[in-house]
């Protein structure tokens, strides 16, 4: 795992923020992960970043392995869905986009036997039928049309948020709606308390931010970020813990905005956390500008870089978020 930087400036020592870039097909899965984020849809104290409570029995959707499930042939062809299966112990029999699963959002781990069944936006359709699902989870909005996917298994779908921008109390009705299919609620109303527990033992570890406000973001390409909106899955998290977000302008439906970097340089001083991705190129690059020298949390040694946390998760991807700021508050 990349360690935490105390840094008022990016270095190319540093963890990066791009998009991942070494390898040789990278150029068009740089494509499709830019494309994904723009349009797709905590344990004792805090103390450990990595020991994630995902459950200690995982339930296996292959059939003979584990607890029975009315449904144990399990296809996700998004990773929301992914994440809700984990938080109800279930692992999938089969996932799309897995390499990059492992890339961007990297925990809860999968399982090398997990089968990959191509791209989010284009699985394979032969694969998946070949597989004989017993049902098919997709995002609304992303990906196949529901029709196509019904036409080999029953499907199920789930938002990312509403029309509110609440992704987290969503992700919250998702994770009953799928408990209720998969007549696992005893599952789901257990890991939702145990939920509320991290999140209300966060906030008094997590005071300090309370007396400045928070930007998290992460670059895109040399000239833009993504920033974190109030509407986002880690936005409505920040509510709840009582931490300004320090970008108070435009979000799109997915709760971020893509900006220009010269718009970070007009933002009140804050402290801010940057999204690793991975490219030690851009970060170099950026970091020799003089635009971004003049950034004021940059000027003020407010900047810390992270691993990446994947934005449009659900309650475990907001307990991951959590543990970040845990670490990073003990090193500013």
């Amino acid at each position: 795992m990349r360690r935490y930087h105390n840094q008022g400036s990016l270095s190319e020592d540093s963890a990066s923020i791009d998009l991942p870039g070494d390898d040789p097909g990278i150029d068009g899965r740089r494509r499709r992960l830019l494309a994904a984020m723009l349009l797709s849809p905590l344990a004792h104290g805090l103390t450990s970043y990595g020991s994630m409570a995902w459950g200690a029995t995982a339930r296996s959707a292959t059939p003979g392995a584990g607890p029975s499930l009315p449904y144990p042939r399990i296809i996700a062809l998004e990773w929301l869905p992914v994440e809700l299966l984990f938080a109800l112990g279930v692992t999938p029999l089969a996932v799309a986009g897995t390499r990059d699963y492992r890339l961007w959002v990297q925990e809860p781990p999968l399982p090398a036997s997990v089968v990959d069944v191509g791209q989010r936006t284009e699985p394979n359709f032969e694969l998946i039928t070949d597989l004989k699902p017993d049902l098919i989870l997709y995002s609304q909005g992303y990906g196949p049309r529901p029709e196509q996917l019904n036409s080999i298994a029953p499907a199920m779908g789930f938002s990312f948020t509403d029309e509110q921008g609440r992704p987290l109390s969503t992700a919250r009705a998702g994770l009953l709606a799928l408990a209720q299919r998969l007549d696992m609620m005893p599952a789901a109303q257990a890991h939702l308390a145990d939920f509320d527990r991290q999140l209300a033992a966060a906030r008094p570890l997590l005071a300090s931010y309370r007396r400045q406000p928070l930007l998290v973001f992460s670059l895109m390409d040399d000239r833009h970020a993504l920033i974190i909106g109030k509407t986002s899955l880690f936005g409505q998290v920040m509510d709840q813990l009582d931490i300004t977000n320090v970008w108070q302008g435009e979000n799109n439906f997915w709760g971020t905005a893509v900006v220009g970097i010269e718009r970070l340089a007009t933002l009140p001083l804050a402290r801010a956390v940057c999204l690793d991705h991975g490219n030690d190129a851009l970060t170099a690059r950026v970091a020799a500008t003089p635009l971004w020298q003049a950034i004021p949390f940059v000027r003020q040694g407010q900047l810390r870089t992270v691993p990446a946390i994947w934005i449009y998760g659900a309650t475990l991807a907001a307990l991951r978020f959590c543990r970040m700021l845990r670490l990073v508050e003990q090193r500013w």
